[in-house]
């Protein structure tokens, strides 16, 4: 018998068939698409890779996608639920608090449900990443958790590897950062005129900073490529991902760089739509969990 139950929001990128097979409760965010001043809701919840493509190709023909976070009554409904299917121990995954202070949400949830279920402990982590990083801290809460180790023991070593991950992302759009805020219109113009690429990397608060650019896509996979060289993988949890937003092409390319120059080959995954929104489609990037600290 397991000693605790993971939980996580759909910020992991975990496809609906992984979600199963772990056993996780699943929060799914929402996100809209504003087209032609027509306004729709839609939950985070894809199941099939058609769906991905589909909603990138809606970004590309200039829909405009735009997300909220969970408010306390989702997420009080949803540990609610966990609380009435009998679970005491809980571990709960959100997005870094860098990006959005989702943790605090789920946390005041956490204390309502308490009320009517005192002793339903639940643990909220704020990831310190997102996407395809997140999804590797709970692969590795539910190997921890299917070892047999408690509930405090995962926590403590998520806590204490987090910031080890590292994340290389390369925009392809300079839109969508404009949108986010990351860069004004005019630089956004004017890199978008000289084929400019920016490299994304999250810091030690969590939060996502430009690292570098460069000329071009092929050009920007070759550098963040290169930047593996100056880490080592974690040897308990050797965890590797690329993820891209609809862009298989580079994806594919970013692997075989890696293959050739460190013999490693990274699972490649689709980004969800929720971190897609901020991205906008063809971005490209990669995320391990190394021995050495975030460089900034």
């Amino acid at each position: 018998m397991r000693k605790f139950e993971i939980s996580t929001d759909s910020t992991a990128d975990l496809y609906s068939y992984e979600v199963n097979k772990y056993e996780l409760y699943f929060l799914p965010l929402t996100f809209t698409l504003t087209d032609k001043g027509k306004i729709s809701e839609y939950k985070d919840e894809f199941s099939h890779p058609s769906e991905y493509i589909e909603y990138y190709n809606k970004l590309r023909s200039g829909i405009i996608s735009k997300t909220s976070m969970n408010n306390p009554f989702v997420h009080a409904e949803h540990f609610r639920k966990m609380a009435e299917a009998g679970v005491k121990e809980a571990l709960h995954f959100t997005i870094s608090y860098g990006l959005c202070r989702t943790v605090d949400v789920a946390r005041e949830a956490v204390e309502t449900v308490k009320k009517d279920y005192p002793d339903f402990n639940c643990l909220c982590i704020e990831c310190s990443t997102t996407t395809v990083g997140q999804g590797a801290l709970v692969k590795i809460a539910v190997d921890m958790r299917d070892k047999g180790k408690t509930l405090q023991e995962t926590f403590d070593y998520i806590e204490k590897v987090k910031k080890n991950f590292q994340h290389f992302v390369i925009a392809d759009s300079l839109v969508y950062l404009m949108r986010g805020g990351r860069i004004s219109a005019a630089k956004a113009a004017i890199g978008t005129v000289l084929n400019v690429k920016p490299i994304i990397i999250f810091n030690n608060e969590g939060k996502l900073v430009n690292y570098k650019k460069e000329r071009g896509m092929k050009r920007a996979v070759i550098s963040i490529a290169e930047e593996f060289k100056n880490y080592t993988l974690n040897k308990d949890y050797p965890l590797i991902y690329i993820g891209h937003t609809d862009n298989p092409e580079m994806a594919e390319f970013l692997r075989n760089e890696l293959e050739q120059k460190y013999g490693i080959s990274p699972e490649i995954r689709m980004i969800g739509p929720v971190i897609g929104s901020h991205l906008g489609p063809n971005t490209v990037a990669y995320a391990f969990l190394s021995n050495e600290e975030r460089p900034m």
